[in-house]
């Protein structure tokens, strides 16, 4: 982007903003958005409440009822922006190849051409708000900070919830401190003396989401909701940080971490990369099911993990975000219920239905109260009788959650893939043949997962690596094979054998479609130990440690039904053998499917990930 003579607008930068690249970098950005004024944000509380009071007069937040949900308010976005674009999400790289076959690529310059006339103006009658925020905790070495201009009230509320953001960043980052910069607009300019009058500012045919890999840059244009204006999120902490990790030296991953420690004291901690709606979240927040006493899990985050190897060569991980933003549609008690309880209060929900009383709602609550509510208001406004579903987005702040602890710097004990296929692959295994380090990352490509956004393809990818990352698909796991042979001694930290992470799945009757086997996420404790068991196997390489450990399938080593502790669950061993069953005939149909996918991904694509696929096709043809 061209660098515009500032024209005469005060920057009113605070004393303690000493960085001569971000005071330049705003003034250019003033004077080409031009907005009515500009403020510096400090994260402090007083200026969350002013932000969010001033979003309530304004009919983007509505105050949920303080007697059940205090310092809690649910926005209303518009129709035309209410999910990520990917289609209109672009990776401007200098060369095309590194851009990939997945996804959508424009010449840096062409790109800027076409943002030029789009940004210039956009801010006039808006208030331009800078952002400063740190993704990973302040100071660390694995952290990154970044700096967002928008002009959406909303965007920097909720950065305040989602990142480390406000004064402490500045210190950190000092006289000349590196930061990524990211530029958001609504692209809704207000022509002088006009008064907004919509309740959720956008551009409702315009949009753009880009991003320049080699200059750190990201550029955001006319929608205000959720990974497309929260600029730390998709944007930073995957798309540029990807690009950052393979040039650096670290891994920039859609994983969730959670520790788990025994009744010894003993914690592990483990990565797991699932594609989205494939229970991450769930996953991540666990609670120790019946006869497990002693036994504690800890959250340290539910989407994205920055892996670096320390001093020593072990590598360490961080969530580098500070809440949690997901998708409320089937989150109640029974499925999550240390989600249920975090957002009791400091919640920002987005586009979930609004009860008489002053409450929100959402698909799935009803599991909770034993039936629908008779009346709601959707986000559009409109009433809905009983039956009608409803639900999309909430978020809140992490450190006031529970289960959750310090993020600063975990060291790993293993790794995990999950996914969800209609019918192949519906066993439970705990390491992959030949018991090499390449399956975790190599396999992953192929597993499939759920139907996204309406679109009706399988999304291949558990580490929803298409659309999020800042190069080609393949260049990740090129990336990562690499890291997996510089720290094959330190391995089990990163990947370990490759371990599915879920075990179960729908039941087959259709009267039963929403039961789980093994019934829910919590359950999963009981497949977390057998995981930290075998991992301590792997690390240890003694062979009486491997005996009686699970038994040899054409895929991998599985548990046996006798080492799981099935204490407090009715679950059978007939059931057992139907989840850990292999359906070949099933298998050989879901490995055609995979030429295309694998076509896609040919350039740069890790000759492993070929020979794992061919070691596949050939024990099923066995």
């Amino acid at each position: 982007m061209n660098a515009p003579t500032m024209q005469g607008l005060n920057l009113s930068a605070p004393a303690y903003v000493k960085n001569a690249r971000l005071l330049a970098w705003v003034a250019d950005m003033a004077a080409l958005c031009k907005p009515e004024s500009i403020v510096w944000c400090d994260g402090s509380e007083e200026e969350y409440q002013r932000l969010c009071q001033q979003l309530v007069d304004a009919g983007t937040f509505k105050k949920l009822n303080p007697a059940k949900r205090p310092n809690s308010f649910l926005a209303c976005s518009d129709p035309s922006d209410v999910a990520r674009v990917e289609d209109r999400t672009f990776i401007c790289s200098a060369k095309k190849e590194d851009a990939g076959p997945t996804n959508n690529w424009m010449a840096p310059n062409d790109m800027r051409a076409t943002l030029q006339p789009l940004f210039e103006g956009c801010m006039q009658g808006r208030t331009m708000y800078v952002v400063p925020f740190s993704m990973g905790p302040l100071g660390s070495h694995i952290a990154h900070i970044g700096v967002e201009l928008t002009d959406s009230a909303y965007v920097a509320v909720n950065q305040r919830l989602m990142t480390r953001m406000g004064k402490a960043v500045y210190d950190v980052l000092g006289v000349d401190g590196e930061f990524v910069p990211c530029m958001h607009t609504v692209g809704a300019p207000l022509a002088k003396g006009e008064k907004d009058e919509t309740r959720w500012p956008c551009n409702p045919s315009v949009k753009y989401i880009v991003h320049y890999p080699e200059t750190r840059e990201i550029w955001s244009y006319g929608s205000g909701y959720g990974g497309n204006a929260l600029l730390g999120k998709k944007c930073l902490a995957l798309r540029i940080a990807s690009t950052m990790g393979r040039d650096q030296g670290w891994l920039a991953e859609h994983m969730l971490i959670l520790g788990v420690a025994n009744p010894e004291g003993k914690k592990y901690h483990v990565a797991a990369a699932f594609p989205s709606a494939c229970g991450k979240t769930n996953f991540s927040m666990l609670v120790p099911p019946a006869g497990f006493d002693g036994w504690k899990v800890t959250t340290i985050g539910d989407d994205i993990a920055w892996i670096k190897p320390d001093a020593a060569g072990k590598l360490r991980a961080i969530n580098p975000e500070a809440g949690y933003f997901g998708v409320a549609p089937g989150t109640n008690m029974h499925t999550n219920p240390n989600c249920m309880r975090s957002l009791d209060r400091d919640v920002i929900f987005t586009n979930v239905a609004l009860t008489d009383d002053g409450d929100v709602w959402w698909e799935g609550m009803e599991k909770d109260t034993g039936k629908l509510p008779d009346h709601l208001i959707d986000w559009k406004g409109q009433g809905l009788d009983a039956g009608h579903r409803q639900g999309n987005r909430r978020q809140g702040r992490a450190p006031e959650r529970p289960l959750h602890r310090g993020c600063h710097q975990q060291p790993g004990a293993g790794s995990g893939l999950g996914r969800r296929r209609r019918r192949a692959d519906r066993r439970l295994h705990l390491r992959w043949p030949p018991l090499d380090h390449r399956a975790a990352g190599d396999r992953g490509p192929q597993l499939d997962g759920r139907r996204l956004h309406g679109r009706h393809h399988g999304l291949r990818d558990h580490r929803r690596r298409l659309w999020r990352t800042g190069r080609g698909a393949p260049r990740p796991l090129r990336h990562a094979a690499v890291l997996r042979l510089q720290h094959e001694r330190l391995l089990p930290a990163l990947a370990g054998p490759g371990r599915q992470a879920q075990g179960f799945r729908r039941h087959a009757a259709a009267h039963l479609h929403h039961q789980l086997v093994p019934q829910g996420c919590c359950g999963q404790v009981r497949l977390a130990r057998l995981r930290r068991k075998h991992a301590r196997a792997q690390v240890d390489d003694r062979p009486h440690r491997r005996q009686g450990q699970g038994h040899e399938t054409m895929f991998g080593i599985a548990p046996a039904y006798s080492e799981i502790n099935w204490a407090g669950l009715d679950f059978s061993a007939a059931q057992f053998d139907t989840v850990t069953a292999i359906d070949k005939a099933a298998w050989k149909d879901e490995l055609k499917l995979h030429d295309e996918h694998f076509a896609k991904l040919a350039y740069h694509l890790p000759k492993e990930l070929l020979e794992t696929r061919a070691a596949i096709e050939a024990r099923l043809g066995a």
